[in-house]
């Protein structure tokens, strides 16, 4: 039995929740995870998992043994990386993932100066709206917009971004100009799935939380969407202030409300910090962090 690939198989199991999940995740047939975990269970001869129809569960020597297993995996990883040179230059490949409107807007062209200045490191970029899990889908670094939640992870912070409430100009010539938050009731709203709640946005008020029933006029799915609606004409959105950058400078939309903004959501890179980090992953850091600090600080009008 080779037990560092059923440490391994384990480990993906008892992240995943289930055996197919580790399946997938290690790229094995389902019969050889299930085979693997059952002899290292038989070797260690104690149940690791209780197996039910819906979901594995770690007994009480699973969960000890899972503890064992990340350390002992993390360490030969480590001593492989070294043995490779991942620690002594910059090479091999860098998994980032990052918001589609930000990583296209700071994070792409903060990726391109990289790799002209790394030319033995190759970046595998995803951009998506989903929360990755980085140990669970091998990703090197994510970029976070919002609070981020308790977690072993490292963060960098490199700027904030807030929520914008705006309008075309014909449209609050029209319809006229919010004041107050309580205005919007009267107002044609445009809401994109993503960005809190559809019915109601909040707002800051002599320091205090806001909410303000908001009507639906058109629903979309991405802020690209709200923005070209809004420049239509079609009603108020709220969005974040580095997506409408270039409209609010050309004045195809203008900002209101901008004395009741919650307080703004910070951006950090995000990654695991276990043991020492391989080179490549201290260079991009050393190099994006205050090349994104430095796009957001210029991300206003």
């Amino acid at each position: 039995m080779d037990r560092l690939e059923a440490m391994s198989l384990f480990v993906a199991a008892a992240e995943g929740g289930s055996l197919s999940a580790a399946a997938r995740h290690s790229d094995v047939p389902l019969a050889t995870v299930s085979r693997k975990v059952s002899e290292l269970e038989r070797y260690l001869k104690t149940r690791l998992l209780n197996r039910s129809t819906r979901r594995l569960t770690l007994t009480d020597a699973g969960h000890a043994y899972l503890t064992a297993c990340r350390r002992i995996l993390d360490e030969v990883g480590d001593a492989e990386r070294t043995a490779g040179g991942e620690y002594s230059a910059p090479t091999g490949e860098l998994i980032v993932t990052a918001p589609i409107v930000f990583g296209r807007l700071h994070v792409l062209p903060v990726v391109t100066d990289f790799l002209a200045a790394y030319p033995l490191v190759d970046i595998r970029l995803t951009l998506g709206d989903r929360i990755s899990q980085l140990a669970e889908d091998h990703i090197d670094l994510a970029v976070r917009i919002g609070r981020l939640p308790d977690s072993r992870m490292v963060a960098i912070r490199v700027g904030s971004i807030g929520h914008v409430v705006c309008a075309s100009p014909a449209y609050l010539a029209g319809r006229g100009i919010p004041e107050i938050p309580g205005d919007l009731e009267a107002h044609s709203c445009i809401t994109f799935e993503g960005l809190g709640s559809l019915a109601t946005w909040t707002f800051t008020v002599d320091k205090a939380d806001f909410v303000v029933p908001v009507r639906s006029r058109l629903r979309v799915n991405t802020a690209e969407a709200a923005i070209d609606a809004a420049i239509a004409g079609v009603g108020v959105t709220r969005v974040l202030s580095y997506q409408i950058v270039a409209a609010a400078r050309s004045g195809t939309l203008r900002p209101v409300l901008r004395d009741f903004e919650p307080e703004p959501w910070p951006v950090n890179l995000v990654h695991a910090g276990q043991g020492r980090l391989p080179v490549k992953l201290r260079a991009f850091l050393d190099f994006a962090a205050p090349r994104l600090r430095e796009r957001l600080a210029q991300a206003t009008w």
